[in-house]
């Protein structure tokens, strides 16, 4: 009798050649989850330290409408956004802009002071402290988390996210210690993330 032997379906590739590709993801993971941080470290705390604090008088405040078209229907939305002008003093005194703008999260009346930072030649926005400008870092850091963890995993495994049975391959290679580790970061992140996006909605 002739044996028939079937050929091997053309996208299945060598356990060698998807664990090098796993590898390699995880080193992207993990780049990319280091310019998150670098990026979160700039626009929380960095950004903050290098601004000039200050206060804006407030002349007048505008809303801004703007809408955009809905993707799941033809109807369009409509969002808001809220601009105060006035005069910005430096608390040193080093600077004095009578045409400072910022987006101000309300409408306020003429006369009104706003602590602000000044963050540009003509850029300036409200002042949240400390507390505001760790919570900015925060949210970019706990996201970098997420994806480390996942790096991590990839690299020391070569999981390239193939499904269930590409996870519990991946689960057998790293050990428990490994997945331990992974879970408990995963968390972290995800809840840290959200824990810094209500910080910086409730400022």
């Amino acid at each position: 009798m002739t044996q028939v032997q079937g050929t091997p379906s053309p996208n299945t590739s060598a356990p060698g050649d998807r664990s090098g590709l796993g590898r390699l993801i995880g080193a992207g993971l993990i780049l990319v989850s280091l310019v998150l941080m670098a990026l979160g470290a700039y626009l929380g705390p960095y950004s903050y330290a290098t601004s000039t604090p200050g206060k804006l008088t407030v002349e007048t405040c505008t809303v801004d409408y703007k809408y955009r078209s809905s993707t799941s229907s033809s109807s369009r939305k409509k969002t808001k956004t809220k601009w105060c002008y006035g005069t910005f003093t430096a608390t040193d005194g080093s600077t004095k802009d009578i045409n400072a703008e910022l987006k101000s999260d309300a409408l306020h009346q003429r006369g009104d002071v706003i602590e602000a930072l000044k963050t540009g030649e003509t850029s300036y926005q409200q002042d949240h402290g400390w507390v505001g400008a760790i919570a900015v870092g925060a949210v970019w850091w706990f996201a970098a988390l997420i994806l480390l963890s996942l790096g991590l995993l990839c690299t020391a495994t070569g999981f390239v996210f193939g499904g269930a049975s590409d996870f519990r391959h991946a689960k057998e290679a790293a050990g428990q210690g490994l997945i331990s580790t992974v879970y408990t970061l995963i968390v972290v992140g995800v809840c840290g993330f959200a824990v810094s996006l209500l910080v910086m909605f409730l400022l």
